[in-house]
């Protein structure tokens, strides 16, 4: 009887042994992680305080640097908004995913990782801009805005027709977002929730709680606000963004129709859409803060030169473009504190992001599509809790591309083998030995058409950045990252670089020939262009 006890006590204590490492290879459906994938839209890396705290700070996404990743060196594949988020979506280069501006329209037989997602089981949902596409795959609930969407009083689209929600549109997403969490949420499911902001997209209308306080601010001037692109080529000589040039008195630094006629200077015709939407109150609201400014501007305008309007133009810009990010920080908190209240943050990865950087004066631009830094690099924050060591900084290159992957790992999720980016998983836990990019690889195509940048395409190192314009021009650039933060050397033709260029030229025919891109390929696209007229 003895024998037979103990053996009957070790086979039970086998068993157990099996469950229990079976629990931990194999999560089961509540086990796994929610995803809390939070997107703004235009977002420089510039205007997040974790990032560089001279412009704005923003306590709220920095919470979730603090309670785990920032990355310095998260990049897109091609920074113009439509394109970066098809590139989050399936995990492939535009080239791949067919979706390489904002004016073609995305191709839905491709898969993307919210489909999957839902096939697995997880409860889907999306609430903001998504910028294409009326009726987006995967998701069992949807509010999101047509197009770009309006700031104030926007339309929604949904499954069930479109519909007009009254007021500020951060606000708003967010309402929509919890809403869903609080009464739709199933709780025996885990989900994946898109929160997608609008802001800080142009034309920059700020919270009304926000007017005030930021229009009285001054804020600092980038260094190469004045840049004359000396050692540049025609790609960033000829770019229709720059803030004096091109940036309109009217649509972007909010003068009135009536200033500007009694002025006489351009009028862009389209500032009254954004405003003509308020309701009285709010368009009060807005009279009080913004006519004192056209007052203003109507009695020092004749005295003023090409130096003082940029300077001007630059801080009205960034007077109503950190209003709207205030307004996604005070957001982004409410969710926070959301998930904190309700006991979920301790199995929800939570991602904060932006479709692309964006230009806050550097070069004297606004606006982004070049492969220089501001524009080509995109704030990157994640918490994942009991796998993300809190606080921590990496350094490695990763690329929006590297999204599906990444939140399929998370999820315990197959991932399909047409994808081309790499899970960020050893990375988010510690184990840089099982990292082995040391480039990445960039290509812009929307040209010619608005703001006029040349289509190009490049890789990055962390120390170099080899840049082609091949469309209209055939011009190379390189820049030192490490001695040329600012990327205002063009060092192509300087000889003591003459094997940097060989070794990236050569690392750059590799790196395009893996992702499937090619000159053909190009050609294939430009004919798109002339097919529809917008070649000439």
């Amino acid at each position: 009887m003895r024998s037979i006890s103990w053996y009957l006590v070790i086979t039970i204590g086998s068993l157990l042994f099996i469950g229990q490492s079976c629990s931990k290879t194999k999560k089961t459906p509540q086990q796994r992680p929610n995803i809390v994938f939070i997107m703004s839209d235009d977002h420089a890396y510039q205007a997040i305080s974790a990032y560089n705290d001279k412009l704005i700070q923003t306590p709220n996404i920095d919470r979730i640097a603090n309670e785990g990743m920032l990355f310095t060196n998260a990049s897109v594949t091609n920074s113009i908004c439509a394109p970066s988020r098809a590139v989050i979506l399936t995990g492939k280069h535009s080239h791949i995913n067919g979706k390489i501006d904002n004016l073609s329209p995305f191709d839905t037989t491709n898969v993307t990782f919210p489909q999957l997602f839902q096939k697995a089981g997880y409860q889907t949902a999306m609430f903001g801009k998504l910028h294409f596409g009326n009726n987006p795959k995967g998701f069992d609930e949807f509010k999101i805005l047509p197009g770009q969407g309006d700031y104030y009083n926007p339309k929604f689209i949904t499954s069930k027709g479109d519909t007009i929600v009254n007021g500020y549109v951060t606000d708003i997403i967010t309402d929509l977002t919890l809403d869903w969490l609080e009464k739709r949420r199933d709780t025996a499911k885990p989900f994946l929730l898109m929160y997608l902001h609008k802001a800080p997209h142009r034309s920059w209308l700020p919270a009304q709680r926000h007017y005030k306080a930021f229009t009285q601010k001054k804020f600092p001037i980038p260094a190469t606000l004045f840049d004359d692109y000396n050692t540049r080529g025609a790609a960033a000589k000829t770019a229709e963004m720059n803030i004096l040039k091109h940036m309109h008195l009217g649509y972007d630094n909010k003068l009135s129709k009536e200033t500007i006629d009694e002025l006489n200077i351009e009028y862009s015709g389209l500032h009254n859409r954004p405003i003509n939407r308020m309701t009285e109150a709010q368009r009060a609201s807005w009279d009080s803060i913004y006519d004192p400014i056209n007052n203003d501007f109507k009695a020092q305008y004749q005295t003023m030169n090409d130096s003082t309007l940029m300077v001007w133009k630059y801080q009205r810009y960034m007077q109503d473009y950190l209003g709207c990010i205030a307004s996604v920080d005070e957001n982004v908190g409410r969710l926070l504190n959301y998930l904190d209240d309700q006991k979920l943050s301790n199995n929800t990865v939570v991602v904060y992001t932006s479709d692309q950087g964006f230009y806050l004066g550097e070069h004297g631009w606004f606006d982004k599509r070049l492969m220089y830094n501001e524009s080509f690099k995109t704030p990157l924050l994640i918490k994942w809790p009991n796998e993300i060591t809190p606080g921590t900084t990496e350094t490695e290159l990763v690329q929006n591309l590297d999204f599906a992957q990444t939140f399929l790992e998370m999820a315990g999720i197959n991932t399909p083998n047409d994808m081309q980016g790499k899970s960020l998983v050893p990375l988010l836990r510690g184990k840089k030995e099982l990292w082995d990019r040391d480039a990445v690889y960039y290509h812009y195509y929307e040209y010619p058409a608005e703001h006029a940048v040349k289509r190009h395409y490049g890789i990055a190192t962390k120390k170099y950045k080899l840049i082609h314009f091949y469309y209209d021009v055939d011009e190379w650039e390189l820049y030192d990252r490490d001695k040329d933060p600012n990327e205002i050397n063009n060092v192509y033709l300087d000889p003591d670089y003459a094997s940097i260029v060989k070794e990236l030229k050569t690392k750059l025919k590799n790196i395009r020939k893996n992702y499937k891109d090619s000159d053909s390929l190009n050609n294939h696209y430009i004919q798109i262009y002339k097919d529809k007229g917008y070649i000439k």
